[in-house]
């Protein structure tokens, strides 16, 4: 009988793809035509971010380029690494031109940087002596310096569907030297991909830690005959620990959007479940106080003003705190606002302003706007006509603060709830040419 040995590099690194033509999944990106697939078809690279959920190929596709393009590829990881491995690469780099040579940088969890690591990295990017190739799975316009941004385009990457990893499980058994000679009668594959959460490393890891443990308890030096997957054999596997944020799906994006949107629909019950999953899946509770700050704005707004300045002070306290404490900070948060009455009009006005920038002419200020810092501002109308309102009864004149064309349009339409009630009422008192109010 012919002996089996057991392998030591990890399932996920053993079938990683190494070219585009084998990748599975991220078409728009990928797919012929697309913007990383010209990139490596026409060696022609540029620094950018892939933003994207784990486990859905950010660090393949950053191999596959390196390799394509014959470049030297250097690997780090924010939480571990610093200013001085940076430092490091960047004058490997400056070796590596020397001899005709791309440098790629690859750096995994990028978001985890802080200013001054992001800003070491601003002149060598500038300079193109690196490529840089980040990954995260954080919004880069929270988490990266816009400096750096500016320099690098973002990405964004899919989910994978459920075709997309039956397919990478179905290759891993076809091409991987281990399992390729062994015999499956049968591989419960929905539920595997139900704890893998749509991480395509989380699937080989469980599937290849299944498969091993069913070796050693039938104990057979040789190939055994067909093996069950089953549920109860993934299930033993798998700790809770470990598939708590995931299970049933409810992956990081599910997760966090249904916490908002129970803060949005003010059931602080159905928050504080959503929160105490996020949070003993391991969230980062910095995200979720951030997530808070926004939603008091967006959702709340004027209702509550009060809660900006407590979304504000949890985020503060949560960053000075962490874990396990920042856990009552943001269950207070959370209780406060899902419980407060709600406003969106503070963001539908800030979005109507934007389609009316976005959409029609760029008018000119109004002379009587405008500051006359100069005689000749002066002797041409800047400023005249201007009138302060503070010379006015209740400090307000009706006066026209909009270019011409858009006299007396109206962008931002007061709820009567909570406090902005009080706001409404001002503002049909004094503006009363504009009927919206």
């Amino acid at each position: 009988m012919e002996k089996i040995s057991l392998p030591q590099v990890p399932l996920a690194e053993r079938v990683r793809p190494n070219s585009i033509d084998e990748f599975v999944g991220q078409q728009s990106l990928l797919g012929k035509g697309k913007p990383i697939r010209l990139m490596i078809e026409r060696d022609t690279l540029s620094s950018f971010i892939l933003w994207g959920p784990p486990g859905t190929g950010k660090t393949t596709i950053a191999k596959i380029i390196a390799e394509h393009t014959k470049s030297e590829f250097y690997q780090i990881n924010a939480v571990s690494s610093g200013v001085k491995d940076i430092r490091e690469i960047i004058e490997f780099a400056g070796t590596n031109k020397s001899y005709g040579k791309k440098t790629i940088l690859f750096i995994d969890e990028i978001h985890r940087f802080n200013k001054a690591q992001q800003d070491a990295l601003l002149h060598s990017v500038e300079a193109g002596l690196i490529t840089l190739i980040g990954a995260t799975t954080e919004n880069p316009s929270f988490e990266v310096i816009p400096a750096l941004r500016s320099r690098a385009r973002v990405y964004i990457l899919d989910e994978l569907t459920k075709e997309d990893l039956l397919t990478i499980l179905r290759r891993a058994i076809e091409k991987d030297e281990f399992l390729s000679v062994l015999k499956f009668e049968e591989i419960d594959d929905d539920f595997l991909i139900y704890l893998s959460g749509g991480d395509a490393r989380v699937l080989l890891s469980i599937f290849e830690a299944a498969v091993i443990s069913e070796l050693t308890d039938i104990k057979n030096e040789g190939i055994p005959g067909p093996i069950k997957i089953s549920k109860d054999i993934l299930e033993n596997i798998v700790q809770r620990k470990n598939i708590v944020y995931d299970k049933a799906g409810e992956e990081h994006y599910n997760v966090i959007s249904a916490f908002i949107k129970s803060v949005r629909g003010s059931d602080p019950d159905a928050a504080l479940y959503w929160l105490a999953r996020m949070l003993e899946g391991g969230e980062d509770p910095i995200f979720i106080a951030r997530r808070l700050v926004v939603l008091a704005s967006e959702d709340i707004g004027n209702a509550s003003p009060n809660g900006l300045v407590l979304a504000e002070a949890a985020f503060s306290a949560v960053d000075k705190i962490g874990m396990p404490e920042a856990r009552i900070i943001l269950a207070q948060c959370t209780t406060y606002l899902a419980s407060s009455p709600k406003s969106n009009a503070a963001y539908m006005g800030i979005e109507n302003a934007y389609a009316d920038v976005k959409n029609k002419p760029l008018y000119f200020v109004p002379l009587h706007l405008r500051n006359a810092p100069t005689k000749l501002m002066k002797a041409i109308g800047y400023h005249q006509g201007y009138k302060y309102p503070h010379d006015f009864e209740n400090h307000f004149i009706l006066e026209n603060y909009l270019p011409e064309e858009l006299k007396n349009a109206q962008y931002y339409f007061p709820t009567e709830n909570g406090q902005e009630k009080n706001l409404l009422d001002r503002l049909k008192s004094l503006w009363k040419n504009r009927k919206k109010y």
